[in-house]
């Protein structure tokens, strides 16, 4: 029984350091892990999502950090004559999500390696933008906001989706407070605590 005790307890132990190592070390998520972020949510869903950013037809929009493409599908297919640029660290990740949409017939994804702390846009380049689960992994989160900013029309929105549980969560509040030191004005957020889309608008 001692050994069953000692076992669970250094068990739980790893995790935890592994929690707080995650948390303390904000990384992109390898793409040899990429079922991460290929789950679907019950609460961070694409319908929300869609809820949120309002995609309208002939738009630009930029999505930082699309992973394999769980959300840019739907958002590209929204935008009709529109463009959806997306960007990513991992030309892996980018590869994926162009494949995926090649194979839905979604030829206005537009594909760039790139930081989300120095976006390679011109200001004003987007009517809206939008990060799912990867506003934590950057570094830099205060500067990632401000080129986001840097890079949206007056008026401009950016919709950002936390999911609880995710090792580099981010709060509600402490987005909200990082959005409006960025320049942002917080609009509204859909869904619970616990898994939700913020939406912020550009000035002007």
């Amino acid at each position: 029984m001692r050994a069953a005790t000692k076992l669970m307890l250094s068990g739980g132990a790893a995790v935890a350091g592994a929690a707080v190592w995650w948390r303390t070390h904000p990384s992109a998520c390898p793409y040899g892990q990429r079922f991460w972020v290929e789950a679907p949510h019950p609460f961070v869903t694409r319908e929300r999502l869609l809820e949120a950013l309002e995609p309208r037809r002939g738009e630009r929009l930029l999505e930082v950090g699309p992973g394999t493409g769980y959300c840019t599908l739907p958002v590209a297919g929204a935008l009709g004559g529109g463009s959806l640029y997306v960007l990513d660290l991992q030309q892996e990740m980018l590869d994926h999500a162009l494949r995926r949409a090649h194979e839905r017939g979604l030829d206005n994804v537009i594909a760039e390696r790139g930081d989300a702390t120095r976006l390679p846009y011109a200001d004003g380049s987007f009517e809206g933008a939008f990060l799912v689960a990867v506003l934590g992994e950057i570094p830099d989160q205060d500067a990632a906001l401000r080129e986001l900013r840097r890079v949206l029309r007056p008026g401009g929105r950016l919709v950002v989706g936390e999911l609880f549980g995710d090792p580099h969560f981010v709060s509600p509040g402490s987005l909200r407070r990082c959005g409006e030191a960025a320049g942002l004005s917080f609009d509204r957020r859909l869904g619970p605590w616990l898994a939700s889309f913020s939406r912020f608008t550009a000035p002007g």
